[in-house]
């Protein structure tokens, strides 16, 4: 079994946070200390990313949906979990509750994508990290994660600052393994099958995951909502309050 970096905290129902691509466990900073107030909250480091396990060789979303199976039948202690997702996370999150509903109570997929009917601007990022490593792309990346406006005040400031280095500490093979598999992900017969109560959370201002793809998702996911965000792709990061909240009213309404 692979080795994840894990941090629980809190008391109460289990949420399980996983991370964006290129991000680790601190991209939920603001959200768990809010959640942790009446959850467990387990979040965690994605193989190849933070302080979890590096492994050489090609990775599918499958694995990382594998990973966080693992995790939650170890962790969770036969107790379904509300998985949320974000990115990269919400991908992990479609893979997981198509293959083991029974881990779940519930799903929240934000800011992410059910498929990319052109992979082309994933082969130039890749190409561009094989070259100039992943300092080649943080600029961009961060620049997609958070709207403008927002970092311009000093609290957006520092949570830039944050990201990109959580960015720059991102092994460069690692990256590109995860980039190929977020490049190839096609689950858009598999959502039709997801049984679980499930959360689609779009950003209005999300250039990287737009909200059409959000729409997308909700039209194949049985009896999913769809709730959006004021903000860019990291919408969790920029407006924690407001992203905590869209979550907990979801699942007091169930």
């Amino acid at each position: 079994m692979i080795r994840l970096n894990l941090v629980r905290e809190g008391g109460g129902p289990i949420v399980v946070l996983s991370h964006a691509l290129g991000c680790d466990l601190h991209m939920w900073d603001g959200a768990a200390a809010l959640l942790a107030r009446a959850h467990t909250v387990l979040r965690y480091d994605h193989r190849n990313h933070g302080a979890s396990e590096s492994l050489a060789g090609p990775v599918t979303m499958q694995d990382l949906a594998d990973d966080a199976a693992a995790l939650i039948e170890r962790e969770a202690e036969d107790e379904p979990v509300h998985f949320v997702g974000l990115s990269m996370g919400g991908m992990v999150a479609q893979a997981l509750a198509a293959r083991r509903p029974e881990l779940l109570k519930t799903v929240v997929i934000a800011n992410s994508a059910s498929h990319y009917p052109d992979a082309a601007p994933w082969r130039t990022r890749i190409e561009t990290v094989r070259a100039q490593g992943v300092a080649g792309i943080a600029e961009g990346a961060v620049a997609r994660w958070l709207t403008p406006g927002y970092v311009a005040t000093p609290e957006g400031a520092a949570a830039a600052r944050q990201l990109r280095d959580m960015l720059l500490r991102t092994d460069a093979a690692g990256y590109i393994a995860s980039c190929e598999a977020v490049a190839a992900i096609d689950f858009r017969e598999s959502n039709r099958r997801i049984p679980v109560p499930t959360l689609v959370i779009a950003g209005t201002r999300d250039e990287a995951t737009p909200p059409s793809m959000s729409e997308a998702m909700v039209a194949a996911i049985p009896g999913s909502r769809l709730a959006t965000i004021a903000a860019a792709h990291l919408s969790a990061v920029e407006r924690p309050e407001a992203f905590t909240q869209l979550l907990v009213d979801f699942w007091r309404s169930l």
